[in-house]
């Protein structure tokens, strides 16, 4: 039995050889998927894809743009939607030698309904919550995990990353610009002990956003391996945290209250994603992320912070330029302006500044005395034990 198992293995193998164009390609990938084999044939499925990607195609068949688009973004290859552009008028309308087309329509609706299962999930979930304030974003979250990882054997973490991005989405904006402080206090409450039960103490319009944020949870839960259920933990303990930032946000909105600049940034750097997006992004992953790994990214270590930081400073910088809400927290810039008594132009500066300077001085650690540190990594062994292994003598 095994040996006719791997004959037949062989004689589908061969079939790639034998291709003679793009298209026959593309129609045997097309084959195994439907037959549910394609797992037989990982290897030459992404040879075949990645030379597909890369190689010139020029065809003025509907159904084979279509399907080049499809096994593509189902693989992780990145393909532009602007493929179909030479199928629609100018008003964007499709051309009308496409409706006897029925092959090359049935192909467009696969390709349709790939973005419409991304999607549902939000759909479903944006409905049932029913939150007209909340941003819709799903397309640039999914294109945000996208940028993460683009690989086939990671689209179950990207799945996860995407909607821990938009429950996040959810959160930030309820807390930013709709919750009263009181209700801000109770949903923080609420989200610490994740206890359905604790729905009671809630306003009517947050008890289906709570409910749904728990059950979430519960699913990627559900998505992982036994072995790999104890990385949501982690990932609620991301939440829990991101929650108590965004809480402490609304008060100093509520108290018009201005941090010194390091209190806001200790606080913003968290609210900013930066923690609870990496501890998502490693919950769907294979085995390569491990207990340890969780544990350093919990942490909040100088890695993950920096992260943090460069994600809040850009973001700070765009909105005191673009000017801020009534009801939007002060930005990093504020509060280094009024900490320091200096002009908009000088903070803006004196932050990209702090950050391109502490870049500039570790340059000084590999580099001084004309040594090459990265390249003959062995005269730094003592700089990074001192700095990593060694503990300081108190």
């Amino acid at each position: 039995m095994l040996e006719s198992d791997n004959q037949l293995k062989g004689e589908v193998s061969g079939l790639f050889e034998a291709c003679k164009n793009v298209v026959e390609k593309m129609d045997l990938v097309d084959v195994l998927q439907h037959l549910g084999i394609d797992h037989h044939f990982k290897e030459q499925i992404a040879t075949t894809l990645r030379s597909i990607h890369m190689g010139e195609f020029n065809s003025s068949s509907l159904h084979e743009v279509a399907l080049r688009f499809r096994l593509l973004r189902q693989h992780g290859f990145w393909v532009s939607a602007g493929v179909f552009e030479k199928f629609k008028h100018e008003d964007g309308s499709f051309i009308n030698d496409i409706t006897n087309d029925l092959k090359g329509l049935l192909s467009l609706y696969s390709v349709a309904n790939l973005f419409n299962t991304r999607r549902g999930w939000w759909k479903d979930l944006f409905e049932d919550i029913g939150l007209q304030y909340v941003r819709d974003r799903i397309v640039e979250c999914y294109f945000w995990a996208y940028s993460v990882y683009y690989e086939q054997e990671y689209a179950r973490a990207r799945m996860i990353l995407v909607r821990i991005f938009m429950l996040t989405c959810l959160l930030d904006d309820t807390y930013d610009g709709h919750a009263t402080l009181e209700e801000s206090r109770e949903l923080t409450k609420a989200i610490e002990r994740c206890d359905e039960s604790d729905i009671s103490l809630l306003p009517e319009y947050m008890k289906n956003l709570f409910l749904k944020v728990l059950r979430n949870f519960k699913e990627f839960e559900d998505e992982l391996e036994p072995h790999e259920k104890y990385r949501i933990a982690y990932a609620r303990k991301g939440f829990q945290l991101i929650s108590k930032s965004y809480l402490q946000e609304a008060e100093w909105s509520h108290h018009d209250h201005i941090p010194s600049f390091n209190d806001h940034v200790n606080v913003s750097t968290i609210s900013r994603g930066g923690q609870v997006m990496c501890i998502g992004l490693l919950a769907g992953m294979g085995d390569v992320a491990t207990k340890e790994v969780f544990e350093w990214a919990i942490g909040n270590t100088n890695a993950i912070r920096a992260s943090g930081e460069v994600s809040r400073f850009m973001d700070d910088m765009a909105n005191f330029k673009r000017g801020r809400n009534k009801m939007d927290v002060v930005t990093s810039v504020e509060c280094y302006m009024k900490e320091h008594n200096v002009s908009a132009e000088v903070a803006l500066a004196k932050i990209v500044l702090q950050r391109v300077t502490n870049f500039a001085m570790s340059m000084m650690i590999f580099f001084l005395d004309q040594r090459d540190g990265y390249t003959n990594s062995k005269g730094l062994k003592e700089t990074l034990e001192s700095q990593f292994v060694k503990h300081i003598p108190l």
